[in-house]
């Protein structure tokens, strides 16, 4: 593209628990060819930075609509972190001056609840839903009607996984000493394995106690991020499925730690966590 026929956009990046993405007002930004700009903007070396690209839209059916792409310019149904910060957009910026907000994500509404200082959102807890655990919603490929504690090949290694959607797919993995764990080697196998038919994000998981676990995640379209909030509501299905932890956890990350719950009699999982401004800017498209 023509340097002339290049258009100004503002933007805010914003990051919860290290999960960046560079947030745009759909209401007056209009992008063309949404997945290559994307792209461009989420590299790190020649971008902006990011994980992502977040497009905050207005919504027919919820206060707004989040627009979600990976930083490899492909789709994505949700992002915990990335909501919360939708949530700090809007009130901050003045797009709203509601502290209960519904939020589309890819046609599913989710619930926010704004936690505020001084006319600023410091953290959102947001009701993710109801987590799915039957296989071929996940999706994934099994004989079983859900895969919980399931051996998967992975190379030539065995690992044992436990599978849950929050409108994303996830696997869960239990590990030893998940620092060590070699996440760059092994991570783009499991998002590519063939019983993965959407890819899928993947958990590697240390149990500390009841209450508290450490989490590393290989996100799909991404890579390893700092952080994952639909990743760390799987992580914490997984754990109580397989009666490791108790029913509210905190999930410690490589970016900071995130406080989940899961409400078993409303089959709701609820996510807790910080959202903040790094910085705005305009860039050229």
């Amino acid at each position: 593209m023509d340097r002339e026929d290049m258009k100004d956009m503002k933007f805010v990046k914003m990051e919860g628990c290290g999960n960046d993405y560079i947030y745009v007002d759909g209401s007056k930004e209009q992008v063309e060819n949404k997945p290559e700009v994307v792209r461009r903007l989420s590299d790190r070396h020649y971008g902006i930075g990011g994980d992502g690209v977040i497009f905050i839209n207005p919504s027919k059916q919820a206060d707004f609509e989040m627009e979600m792409y990976n930083a490899d310019g492909s789709r994505s149904e949700m992002c915990g972190n990335g909501i919360r910060c939708v949530g700090k957009f809007v009130y901050d910026y003045r797009l709203t001056d509601k502290k209960q907000l519904v939020v589309e994500s890819f046609g599913v509404n989710r619930y926010l609840d704004l936690n505020c200082r001084n006319g600023k959102v410091e953290s959102v807890c947001v009701n993710m839903g109801a987590p799915e655990l039957i296989a071929k919603n996940v999706p994934v490929v099994s004989e079983n009607e859900t895969v919980l504690d399931e051996v998967i090949t992975v190379g030539d290694k065995d690992y044992r996984m436990t599978c849950v959607s929050m409108g994303n797919p996830h696997a869960v993995v239990f590990v030893d000493h998940v620092d060590q764990f070699p996440l760059e080697s092994v991570g783009p196998l499991f998002e590519h394995h063939e019983r993965f038919p959407k890819r899928v994000n993947a958990e590697f998981v240390e149990i500390l106690d009841r209450k508290h676990v450490k989490m590393r995640v290989w996100e799909r379209g991404t890579g390893e991020t700092l952080a994952c909030g639909t990743g760390c509501c799987a992580t914490a299905v997984a754990c109580i499925s397989n009666r490791l932890t108790e029913d509210e956890i905190t999930v410690i990350l490589l970016g900071g730690e995130l406080k989940i719950r899961w409400d078993k009699e409303k089959n709701c999982v609820y996510m807790t966590g910080p959202a903040k401004v790094t910085f705005e800017g305009v860039v050229q498209i």
